[in-house]
């Protein structure tokens, strides 16, 4: 007999939105086809056997709203930071034409720290996210993973780039996903082990594990289900 699963809390009370979708929840009231732009580092492409957050996004998201089209485009590039994700808005953003836009960032601004500074990081992450904003889509961030990799001496600068991230959405009005503040919650107040956040066959303790990946793609949908609200046909939020 195998042990159930570990159950995922997705903490609304943590990654609830503060702002609505507006352009996603008008796209899904209106039933059309609907694309989504993930664009980001390792989290996002992908790294070893774990299937990454946009394909199991896309998912959940086709089974919250069933008739209609929703793809989840995967535009993410492991060991890229902001700098060399801006460089590729235009072609993988802009030209996609999405409804809404997620950006993964922060993560290698600290984990490669000696190639990167998290001001100036943050401030790419302010000029893209203001070029976004000008585009007929919605944008939610996603900061660091809370995994030992990026704790023990390089703490404060992770805790650093996750305050800086905070800002640059708070100050363009748009919605953060804070990944690195629910990790720590299911470690600190939950009780999940912390090596149990990371893949086991990573030497680096930096990607996150199998159960981490599905459990912050059900949060994630939690919280975009639970801005866009109530559409026709839709299903009704989980609990």
């Amino acid at each position: 007999m195998t042990d159930a699963p570990r159950p995922c809390n997705p903490h609304l009370d943590l990654v609830g939105f503060k702002h609505p979708l507006p352009r996603l929840t008008e796209s899904l009231k209106q039933q059309r086809k609907i694309k989504i732009v993930a664009i980001g580092s390792s989290s996002t492409a992908g790294e070893g056997d774990i299937i990454p957050f946009p394909f199991r996004l896309e998912l959940a998201l086709r089974k919250q709203y069933p008739g209609r089209m929703i793809d989840v485009v995967n535009r993410g590039i492991g060991g890229q930071e902001a700098p060399e994700e801006f460089s590729r808005l235009e072609s993988d953003v802009v030209a996609e034409a999405p409804t809404l836009t997620i950006w993964q960032a922060g993560t290698n601004a600290i984990y490669h720290r000696d190639l990167y500074d998290p001001p100036s990081v943050a401030g790419t992450i302010a000029t893209g996210v203001s070029l976004m904003k000008g585009l007929p889509t919605d944008v939610i961030l996603i900061d660091l993973q809370y995994v030992p990799a990026l704790l023990g001496s390089k703490e404060r600068d992770t805790r650093t780039m996750v305050s800086l991230i905070s800002d640059v959405a708070r100050d363009a009005a748009v919605n953060l996903f804070p990944r690195f503040a629910l990790m720590e919650r299911w470690t600190v107040a939950d009780g999940i082990p912390l090596a149990d956040l990371v893949d086991p066959t990573d030497p680096t303790q930096l990607h996150m594990s199998e159960w981490v990946t599905r459990c912050v793609t059900s949060a994630l949908n939690h919280a975009i289900v639970s801005a866009v609200g109530p559409v026709p046909g839709g299903l009704p939020p989980a609990a």
